[in-house]
This record gives structure tokens, sequence and C-alpha cells, in this order.
């Protein structure tokens, strides 16, 4: 793909078009090779600083030749949208190539530009229409190349990013007869930048060299991804989404040294839930709580509310999306739903290996591999491995556990691709459990709890095995038409053998225990997930549509043999363990057996060049089965249906800007019966939803600024006639304004930022003391940032620091609003060094060692982790 240096370069006008490269008085068959798209016209042969601006606003080099018609067809071109089918990257003796396949090798149109530390080649016109429907991203494809990125940057333009590592590779832009636009990336690990003549040293038409366009890029990536697949199920731009969602890239978690999801998501303002941390992914978001969580876009509730925490390891980005989403996913909590998209396998030998060291005996080893397994790299492979090991602050609690996910995808032919997917989680931990309100954010008269008490005996353990297995089958009928067929399987088995803390006496000292164990066989947990929709474009008269249609179908079986036994009370100021068991009090042997099957459809349609409608709408037949080993007069089945309707609005005043305007709803269903016997309707929420979202510093900088009010109707409260039965009355409100900033704002310094205002109550409820007051959990206001900057040239390069301040409000303990857990400020800070292939980093987590605690009931609030110092060391190449 080589371009001769010493070909001559002239330019002559084609007003309104393109400046065409030629000799003076040749013949049209001679400047054919070349072409040079510049935004300037001119009646002469240009100067050297003519050359220059049209190397400055990017230049198109072709080395095939066209005929006369050239110009013509690429203004034909610009009239009507590419597809781009396939993104291609081979390395090259220099670098890389990155290639852009059209069908019958279309042109394409560019218009690129270098700016700051950001080199984008925007191209009108022009859509990608991968398989998996999602943009093409490849982390460091060779050394001096940090990242590559193509992406949809709106419904009729394709955006194409190349960042450099630690200087700026030379990008050149050619046409290929066979395949489509090829990027010829010059790797700064392999040449230096020449330096530009100066107009003193003019060199002759003869010498002139074909115009390159530099790149310097941010040494440590970048925070802004343009686009996400959770709110819509195809690769669409986050600006055109009717719907707040963040995406969190790897990046940001890896500066902040994150160890969990929280610690991840912590930066996007999203909290944890009122569970013990280390059991499993719960959060709050808007106002409620949620474990709708998505794998690769397929549900997978249990594996994340079940197995353990989800470790990082093999996790690429997770999207959050606020509010419903039932209308694509069926039923779930309506505060929110998050996506874990995992690392895909890479056409190039790719090895990462890291060890942190912290606090509490913290020790983390991480691998990460991955290339081709044949020479024509249709069959990739991708291994990630992680350990971790530690201790805790709390008595007695330690945490081992591990993750091993391998992924091999299969490009069958050019239209279809396989992926194949499996996880193996472990997790073998002393359990942990909370500590009474009084004595810690309460008073107590008898001073306060030691926060590092653990209530439980110590032969207590908490075993949690997952195993999940998963492919996904992308096939293309066409550029416009494609199959998704995706299936996953997750195999859980745990065991929890402890005490659990009730209440506290009146003493303020001796608390209330039972014991709680698994007879036989640990509890089990299987879940199924099966997805197939059709992605397809058409048009009907002036109007393009982007449509899904397609099912799904989810079952969970869960079953265990549970015993509650009597223990002896524990002193929390003078705690004596060891005290035998006692008599039974309870025991559960029952299997558990949920069904969902949801049809769907969403329409995408552009009315005009700046406003899409986005209709949505999807009907679920789900149902409930519980049988119990022990009394079957105690089994129960409960079916429900429901319909989860979507309708939102994007305008675009101006390209960067949109404002939009939306209504969704979800479900859940309720389980049981009424005094009377009857079934009671599932739970439903409805959102309304306002908001602007602005691409800033020329796509650097994202920002999403949304108002809503989220609803929860048909919730259990107690039957004020009947104690121990329940009525569906009680409603639950959730209203609010978000803020959330995520980008790079000058080179090299990168952020990512909230800031949430939540009123969160309860409005309807049969005891009427509790309407009014507000949600267990939900502070009122919440905000946080984290940032880092990098040094990119001079004595200082790769040198990087981050600051994290973290804020969350009060938030109430229970409905009954009898308690709360104060406000708090977290500081966090970071320290990074790149050396060449080496990465040093030390993070400060809470700096200021302040005393913050998640409730969740009067007797258990859990204290979080104090000032912690973890080290870490990687590796690459």
């Amino acid at each position: 793909m080589s371009i001769d240096k010493q070909m001559p370069v002239y330019a002559v006008p084609v007003l309104g078009q393109e400046i065409l490269n030629t000799k003076t008085g040749e013949q049209q068959s001679s400047w054919q090779k070349t072409l040079i798209r510049v935004i300037e016209t001119t009646t002469k042969i240009p100067s050297l600083s003519e050359l220059q601006f049209a190397k400055s606003s990017a230049a198109y080099l072709l080395r095939t030749p066209r005929n006369q018609n050239s110009v013509s067809q690429i203004s034909q071109a610009t009239t009507n949208v590419v597809s781009v089918t396939d993104v291609k990257v081979n390395n090259t003796d220099k670098g890389i190539e990155v290639i852009l396949v059209t069908p019958n090798s279309q042109q394409l149109s560019v218009s690129p530009k270098t700016e700051g530390n950001s080199y984008i080649v925007n191209i009108p016109n022009a859509q990608l229409q991968l398989v998996s429907g999602e943009s093409f991203q490849q982390s460091k494809p060779v050394a001096g190349i940090a990242l590559v990125t193509v992406a949809n940057a709106d419904a009729n333009t394709l955006r194409v990013t190349v960042v450099g590592e630690t200087g700026a590779p030379v990008v050149e832009l050619f046409d290929s007869q066979t395949e489509g636009l090829v990027f010829g990336v010059t790797s700064t690990a392999s040449t230096t930048q020449q330096p530009t003549p100066t107009p003193e040293k003019q060199p002759t038409p003869e010498q002139q060299p074909p115009i390159e366009l530099e790149v310097i890029g941010a040494p440590e990536g970048s925070y802004n991804v343009p686009d996400a697949t959770t709110a819509t199920k195809t690769s669409t731009p986050v600006r055109d989404i009717p719907q707040s969602i963040q995406v969190v890239p790897r990046q940001s978690w890896q500066d902040q040294g994150a160890v969990n999801t929280i610690d991840a998501l912590r930066s996007v303002g999203v909290i944890q839930g009122f569970n013990s941390p280390t059991n499993g992914d719960v959060f709050t978001i808007r106002g409620f709580q949620t474990s709708n969580l998505l794998h690769n876009g397929l549900k997978d509730y249990t594996g994340g509310a079940i197995s353990g925490q989800t470790q990082l390891a093999n996790i690429e980005r997770i999207e959050v999306l606020r509010g419903p989403a039932s209308v694509l996913y069926g039923q779930g909590n309506p505060g929110g739903t998050i996506n874990y998209v995992t690392k895909q396998p890479l056409s190039e030998p790719y090895f990462a290996a890291s060890t942190t060291f912290g606090s509490y005996s913290f020790y983390q080893p991480t691998i990460d591999i991955s290339g081709p397994l044949n020479s024509d790299k249709t069959l990739l492979y991708r291994l990630n491995t992680s350990y971790i090991s530690t201790e805790s602050f709390v008595d007695f609690f330690y945490n081992q556990r591990y993750v091993i996910a391998p992924v091999l995808s299969w490009q069958i032919s050019k239209n279809t691709k396989l992926t194949f997917e499996s996880e193996f989680r472990d997790q073998q931990q002393y359990p942990r459990t909370g500590l009474p309100a009084v004595g810690t954010v309460l008073p107590n008269r008898n001073g306060k709890i030691p926060l590092s008490l653990n209530t439980l005996d110590e032969d207590a353990r908490n075993n949690r095995r997952s195993i999940l297995l998963s492919y996904n089958l992308e096939h293309r009928f066409s550029d416009n038409w494609s199959l998704v067929n995706a299936f996953l399987v997750r195999s859980i088995r745990y065991r929890t053998d402890s005490a659990n803390s009730g209440s506290l006496r009146a003493d303020g000292r001796t608390l209330n225990r039972t014991q709680q164990n698994y007879i036989g066989a640990p509890a089990a947990d299987e879940e199924y997930a099966l997805d197939n929709h059709v992605v397809g474009k058409f048009k009907t008269g002036s109007l393009q549509h982007e449509l899904v249609a397609g099912f799904d179908l989810y079952r969970d079986i869960s079953q265990f043999d549970q015993t509650m036994r009597a223990i002896g009370t524990i002193d929390v100021f003078n705690p004596v363990y060891g005290q035998p068991v006692g008599r039974l009090l309870s025991r559960i042997d029952q299997k558990t057996k949920n069904d969902q099957l949801g049809f769907y459809v969403q329409d995408i349609v552009k009315l005009t060049n700046n406003l899409n409608l986005v209709l949505g709408g999807r009907g679920d037949f789900i149902g409930n089965k519980v049988t119990n080993f022990l009394n079957a007069s105690a089994n129960q089945s409960q079916s429900d249906s429901a319909f989860s309707p979507r309708v939102g609005l994007v305008y675009k005043p101006i390209q960067p800007v949109s404002l939009y305007a939306s209504y969704s709803e979800s479900f859940s269903q309720n389980i049981g019966t009424t005094f009377e016997g009857s079934l009671f309707k599932p739970s439903s929420g409805t959102q309304y939803e306002v908001g602007v979202k602005g691409d800033f510093l020329n796509g650097k900088l994202s920002s999403t600024l949304a108002l809503y009010q989220l609803t929860l109707s048909n919730v259990l409260t107690t039957d004020p006639n009947h104690s121990t039965y329940s009525i569906a009355t009680g409603e639950q409100r959730s209203r609010g304004i978000e803020l959330n900033v995520t980008g790079e704002i000058l080179p090299g310094w990168n952020v990512i930022a909230s800031y949430a205002y939540t009123d969160g109550q309860v409005t309807k409820d049969s005891n009427l003391s509790t309407i009014g007051n507000r949600l267990v959990n939900v502070p009122e206001n919440s905000a946080s940032l984290w940032t880092t900057y990098t040094f990119a040239k001079g004595n200082l390069q790769g040198l990087g620091f981050g600051l994290g301040l973290f804020y969350v409000g009060e938030r109430q303990g229970d409905l009954i609003n009898s308690f709360s857990v104060p406000s708090y400020l977290r500081l966090d800070a970071a320290v990074y060094y790149r050396l060449d292939r080496l990465r040093f980093a030390l993070n400060l987590k809470n700096l200021s060692d302040v005393q913050y605690f998640t409730p969740r009931t009067i007797n258990l609030v859990y204290p979080e982790d104090p000032f912690i110092v973890e080290g870490t060391v990687s590796w690459e190449f």
C-alpha cells in the first residue's frame, strides 16, 4: 500500500467539490493515482502554505486509478448512505492498516481533522453496519498505538478515531480496489515524525511528499465512549437515545484501582444497594434498588445477585441505563439496568499481566491474552484470569475469589460470525453481616460498637461457585438486514452456614441471633436466557427506519433446603464465640421456577434530518411455580402477563446537541395472594423523562442533563385488617435531576463526574404514617468526581495523577424513617507512571478515613472500608 514519496503533488481546483493533484499539463491518467481532499478553492497552483493547509485539514490519498467521473462519483456518494460492513486491522512493517470494507469497494468522502490530542475522521453519508450492530474498538493493536475506534457519530456520519500512545502516529488514507477505504497508521514505536519543511527551503514539485496526517493521542486512553447498545439493542450514539445512559469505560475504573463493580460505578452516581456488599451486585439507581443485570445484552439477574461480586477482569465497559427497560428485557425493577460488556478476542497477539498489593493483605494477579489461532485470522481467542485474596477491617473476615473467562470467535464467512464465551467464578469467604444502628449511627448508652466486630462465629462460611456458558451467532443477510441469536446458561452452587444478627435488646449490648444452615447439598440456582432478533433498515416514503424485532425466553430455577436454629446471644462489647446451636426454629425445602416469554418490537424513525422518533412495545407472559417438598399443600403457581411501551423523541437543533423526551414503563411480578385468595397484580413502573445531551470540545467531552419522574405502583403493603397478609395498594415515587459529564477537557486531562438530586418518597401506603417518608438508602443529594491528568511529552512524559471526590447525602434506614445514616465525603487519589510497556500505579482510597455506612434495617447497618492503599505493577505488549 505504499505511495511513491517522490511523486509530484500540485493542485488544481474543482470548485465546490475537490482539489485534484496532478502534474501541470499531464493527462488525466497520471493524476488518477492521487486525490487530496481540502476545504479551499483556488484558481492557481497552490503555494506551500496552501499545501500545508491541505495537510492540516487532512488529506485523502488514493493508490488506485479512477476514471474521469471520479469527482462526480464522490459527489454522488455524498447523497447516498454507504454501508461499512466490516472493519479489519492488519499489521504492516510500519504499524497497522485499518480497512473500512464497503460493498463493491464503494468510495467514501472524508472530513478529517487534527485537534488537540485527538485525530478524528468524520465520513459523511456512511454508517457502520457490523453483524453485531456494535461499534468497533481495538486497544493497543500494536506498540505505539493506544486505541482505534470506528463508530456511528449520528444517523448519517461515521467516525474513525486513532489514538497514539506516547507520540504522534502518522496516518495516510488510501482507496482499495477490492475492499474500501484504508487507513495506513505508522506507529510511533517504529518511527519518528518528520519535521515539516520551512518556507525558506520549499521543495520542488518533484520533491514534494504526499500529505500525511498527524495524530497525538492521550497516553492512557479516553473516558468518552460515543455509543451504547443497552437502550436499543443496536449500536446507537448516546445522544440519539431518548433516555439517560452512561457508558463507563474500563480505563476509568483502572485509573481508580477498582476491585469490584460498585467501585467502578461510583463515579457515575450508582450507590451500593442495601445488601451485604460481598454477596452480589445490588445497586440503588433513581431511588429504587435494582439487580437488573445483563451480560452482553442477555438477562443475567441471578448471576449478579446470587453468585457473588462480579469481577472486572473480563469486563470491557459497563453501560448504565437509567429508568425502566422492560420494553426490551421484560420484567425488572424500574430504577435502572446495568449491562456488563465483556472483552472480545483481538486479531493481533496481545498479552497483559498485572499484580496488585494492598492493605489488609490484599493481593490480585491478573492475566489477559489474545490473538489469532490460524493464519487467516478467522479463529480468534481471548483468555482473562484473575485471583483476589484479601482480609478486612472486620474480625475473622477473608475473601478469596477467582475468575477464568475464555472467549473464542469464529468468522465462519464474510457475513456470519459465531462467538463462544464461558466464565468460571469461585468465591470462598467468611460471611459478613451488619451491626445494629444503635451504637453505630445512633447513640448507645454503652458507647460506640467497634466497627471491626463480627457477630458471627469463627467457623462461618459463605461459598459460591458459578459457571456461565454462552454463544452469540450473528448473520448478515444484506447490508440492511441481519439476525442475532444468543444464548446464556449460568449454574450456581452456594452454601452459607452462619449466624444471623437479630434485634438488639433494651440493654443496648445483647444481640439476638439465629443460626442458618443448609442441609445436604449446597443450594442451587440455574438460569437460561435465549434471545433472537432481527435488525433491519429500510424506507417508507421519505422516512428512514431502523427496526428491531424479536422474542426472548428466560427461565430461573432455584432449589435449597435451609434450616434456622436458635443460637445464644452475643455481647457486642464483649463477644464470646462458639456457643452451641439450639432448637430448630424453621425449615424451608423448596424449588422455585420462574419463566418468561416476551415478544418485542422497536422502530427508530428518522422523521427529518434532526428529528428522530423511537417507538417500542413488548408483550410478556410470565409464570412462577413453587414446589414445597415438606408440605404439598403449600405448592403454588401463578401466571401473569404485561405490556410495556416506550416512546421517545430526539431533536437536534445543532449537530452536537440533542433535546429529548420519553415515556417508558416496567413491571415485576408480585408473588402471593390477598387474604381473600386473589392473586396480586404485577407492580408497574412509569417514567417521564426530558433532557439535553451535548458533545463538546469536538466530541471529546459528553454530558447529559436529565429531569425525570418515576412512579412504582402496586407495591405490596401490610393489610390493615389482616396483619399477616399483604395488599397491592402501595405507591412510591422518585423525582430528580441528574447531570453526568464524561470525556477529555484538555490533552491528557480526563474526567468522569455526576450530580443527582433525588426526591424519593412514599406516596401511598396502608400505614398512613409512612406517606411522605423518604425511600430507604436514597440520598437527596449525591455527587462524584474522578479526574486524571497525564503528561504526554517532556521530562514528565508518562507521569499521571488522579483525584476522586465522592459525596453521598444523608439516607433513611427504613420506610418508617426511624433512623438515618449520615452523609459523607470520600476522597481518593492516585499516582501513575508509564515507562514503555510497564505501568506503575499507587491508589489511595478513602484518604481522609471517613466512616460511612450502608443501611438495611435498624438491626443491620454495614460499615464500609476505611483508608486503603493499593499498588499495581502491570506489563503489556
